[in-house]
Parts: C-alpha cells; sequence; structure tokens
C-alpha cells in the first residue's frame, strides 16, 4: 500500500509534539539515570502504536524516529531556555 504523503508529514509531526514535553523534563534529570532513560524512551510505544494504526510500514519508521528525536532535543532547549531566563523555580 503506498502512504501519502500528508500521512507520513503528519505521523512525523506527532512524533515530534509527543516527545517535546518528555525533553523538557529529561533536562531535570542526571543524565543516565533510570528517569532520563525513562523520558527517551517513553513516547517510542505510542509512535509505534499510532504507525502500526495508521497502516504504514517499517520504511516509516527513520522519520518518526528523527521526529522524536527533534522533539527531544528541542524539548531540551526550551527548559534550558527557561532556566537560563530565570523563569523556572
Amino acid at each position: 500500500m503506498q502512504a501519502s504523503i500528508p500521512l507520513i508529514a503528519g505521523l512525523v509531526i506527532l512524533a515530534f509534539i509527543v516527545s517535546l514535553p518528555c525533553g523538557y523534563l529529561r533536562e531535570n534529570y542526571r543524565k543516565y539515570s533510570f528517569m532520563w532513560f525513562l523520558l527517551i524512551h517513553l513516547p517510542i510505544p505510542f509512535i509505534v502504536l499510532l504507525r502500526i494504526k495508521a497502516g504504514l510500514d517499517w520504511h516509516v519508521i527513520p522519520l518518526t524516529l528523527g521526529g522524536s528525536v527533534a522533539g527531544q532535543i528541542a524539548g531540551g532547549i526550551l527548559n534550558r531556555r527557561r532556566k537560563r531566563n530565570g523563569q523556572a523555580p
């Protein structure tokens, strides 16, 4: 089955959005701690479920993984920027 580009783009954007809060929270934990690993891997089952429900095959995995990593990085940047500006406790 040929997947449509808007469906794939929507899934990548959703992977980004789901990973954004996890990346934000991840910045508050020590690197390589249990919570740090949990927050990195927490969105993955949800993204896999969405990919399967959308009927997309394994060829889309690198794109969704990229969206998820971008969300993690963007969330971390938002947290650091907020702390630097003195808006976080």
